[in-house]
């Protein structure tokens, strides 16, 4: 059998064309769970709203700083809502969640802005995150989280 350029180009547009009608694999329900529980835990923490994070974190919340400050739920929702700063934005850019029986691994690329309540001073950050989501029930909820700067 003799191939020519022609029939090896005709090949190559069909395979082509065939794998952008090949349609990709949706997440599964608990990836899409634990994404909306990311977005629900991304506003709760831009609206510094005590209730929203307290239901979203399981009790045995570890919350590690990119100081390397590690807080308990009670304490890092006291802190995260003491009114000493106000986020001005929280992005979450690039998120992978994987999803492993009872567990999800989130990472994500954060830019976020704060405002100082004392002077008004405006503070950037830019971190790497990890949290651990842990299925609990029917509920995800944040085991642990740890930052690092970049």
């Amino acid at each position: 059998m003799t191939i020519n350029r022609r029939d090896l180009a005709l090949s190559t547009l069909a395979v082509s064309a065939l794998a952008f009608a090949t349609p990709t694999l949706a997440a599964s329900p608990d990836e899409e769970a634990v994404a909306k529980k990311v977005e629900a835990f991304r506003l709760a923490q831009i609206a510094a709203d005590p209730k929203a994070l307290g239901g979203l974190c399981a009790e045995e919340l570890s919350y590690s700083h990119s100081s390397g400050k590690v807080e308990d739920k009670a304490t890092f929702i006291a802190n995260a809502t003491d009114g000493k700063s106000k986020f001005l934005s929280i992005e979450y850019k690039d998120p992978t969640i994987k999803v492993v029986g009872p567990a999800a691994i989130v990472r994500f690329h954060w830019l976020g802005e704060q405002e100082m309540a004392a002077d008004g001073k405006k503070v950037s950050t830019n971190l790497h995150i990890l949290m651990n989501w842990q299925k609990q029930g029917d509920e995800w909820k944040l085991l642990s989280r740890a930052a690092t700067k970049l």
